[in-house]
């Protein structure tokens, strides 16, 4: 599995520290920034990382603003993007378990790199657990279809 990591500049740090531990666990990863000392628009990078999970060339997305609200925001106005912003264990569990995530948001100015690394670990460690919940994100597949303008 390639994770598509990006960040703005309230998420570069933790962006960082994600970074060197997906490198150290050799989890497989594209940076699409932004770099450091950059202001940028949280919408631009999470184009860049939604567009590579549409693709195929990266399987699932990992995007940092500064509370993660605006980059799912944005992330979420990709076709077959779930971005979902998560901020404890339970949150990031029900995002793979009910709602088959596929891009997890977080907050650089509301997570430590500690709370933000086991999020992370869990999310790409939790299965999706399907039954009445692959019924439900059908559902939310088939609104993308009639509502999504391409």
């Amino acid at each position: 599995m390639k994770i598509a990591l990006a960040s703005d500049h309230a998420g570069f740090e933790l962006k960082s520290a994600l970074a060197d531990h997906f490198r150290s666990s050799g989890i497989p990863f594209e940076d699409f920034g932004c770099g450091p000392g950059e202001s940028v628009d949280y919408v631009d990078y999470a184009a860049k990382a939604c567009e590579a999970v549409q693709s195929g060339n990266c399987d699932r997305a990992v995007l940092i603003c500064g509370t993660g609200i605006g980059m799912a925001l944005a992330a979420n106005k990709f076709r077959g993007i779930r971005a979902t912003p998560c901020w404890n264990a339970y949150t990031v569990d029900m995002s793979r378990r009910h709602n088959d995530s596929n891009c997890l948001t977080l907050g650089g100015r509301v997570l430590t790199a500690a709370e933000a690394l086991a999020l992370a670990d869990a999310w790409l460690n939790t299965p999706f657990d399907g039954g009445r919940h692959a019924r439900r994100v059908d559902k939310v597949k088939r609104l993308e279809e009639l509502h999504f303008k391409p």
